[in-house]
């Protein structure tokens, strides 16, 4: 039987289905209300704060390094690196050893803007999924893929930030 098809026994408790839809929307209210705070205290968007707190963490980082870090687009990377540039958060210079690549660094005002911004960094998502036993996180993956499944849902948007969504 296929795990998109119900069992006889899927009848037996009709609310399930309602009782996870609510487990959905406190996930995606708990995620919203947390970039929401991130905009409200910091100024800028949830993906640019992770963005920012990745350059931190790595100075010597270039926009590929950035994209792979968030696990985005490089051109999604691109976008964030030219805001929080144009923001003065961050600078943007030619690497020494290879002229056509970029290096990323913090600029005085993007230190202070991480110094007061809400943690976590990267959102309360994956920051959540961080501390989940590897048993029950590898069991949740199991479980959203025949989520995914049953919704028909994009591969794409696999790689574009929460904060955008």
């Amino acid at each position: 039987m296929s795990k998109l098809t119900p069992s006889p026994a899927a009848g037996l408790d009709p609310n399930a289905s309602v009782r996870v839809l609510r487990q959905f929307r406190m996930i995606f209210n708990a995620v919203r209300g947390h970039f929401r705070q991130i905009e409200r205290e910091s100024g800028i968007g949830g993906a640019q704060l992770w963005a920012l707190s990745e350059i931190a963490a790595n100075e010597a980082m270039g926009v590929t390094d950035l994209s792979n870090a968030l696990d985005i687009h490089q051109s999604t990377a691109s976008n964030l690196v030219r805001i929080l540039s144009d923001r003065q958060l961050i600078e943007v210079d030619k690497r020494t050893d290879d002229r056509r690549a970029t290096q990323l660094s913090l600029t005085e005002q993007g230190r202070a803007l991480l110094a007061t911004a809400p943690a976590p960094f990267k959102g309360v998502l994956p920051a959540a999924l961080e501390r989940m036993d590897p048993d029950l996180l590898s069991r949740l993956e199991r479980d959203l893929a025949t989520v995914i499944e049953a919704l028909g849902a994009d591969a794409r948007g696999a790689k574009t930030p929460l904060a955008e969504l």
